[in-house]
């Protein structure tokens, strides 16, 4: 009977660690909240665009700003309010992570992963 509950009690635990992990991953890369991206513009957002300088030319949301995920750090001197709501985006959502990421580690206080620009684009 011992056994049960020990087993009980790891197999809990175990579900308990995978559903943190998940709620972590999901807060890194912005997926499984409900974010009204349009209300963040009307608010005074701004979208940086991580994507290279081609896949910009390709087509962007306009009024966004293209900082290329590989220059962010060394252009964050750009960036001056800290407090500015800030959107990220990408081809994918994979590179406005990280961006989020990077932002956040140097005390940007308000970032979103806006995942990828054509979906963000139809959300705003």
């Amino acid at each position: 009977m011992r056994q049960r509950g020990f087993v009980a009690g790891r197999q809990l635990l175990s579900i308990q660690i995978k559903y943190k992990m998940i709620k972590i991953l999901q807060k890194l890369f912005g997926f499984g909240t409900t974010i009204n991206y349009a209300e963040l513009m009307q608010k005074g957002a701004i979208i940086i665009d991580v994507r290279s300088k081609g896949e910009f030319a390709g087509g962007h949301i306009k009024g966004a700003v293209n900082i290329p995920i590989d220059v962010l750090k060394d252009k964050l001197h750009q960036l001056t309010d800290k407090n500015r709501t800030i959107i990220t985006c990408c081809a994918s959502g994979m590179r406005s992570a990280s961006a989020k990421s990077i932002l956040k580690t140097h005390g940007y206080t308000d970032v979103h992963n806006g995942g990828g620009w054509s979906s963000l684009k139809n959300k705003i």
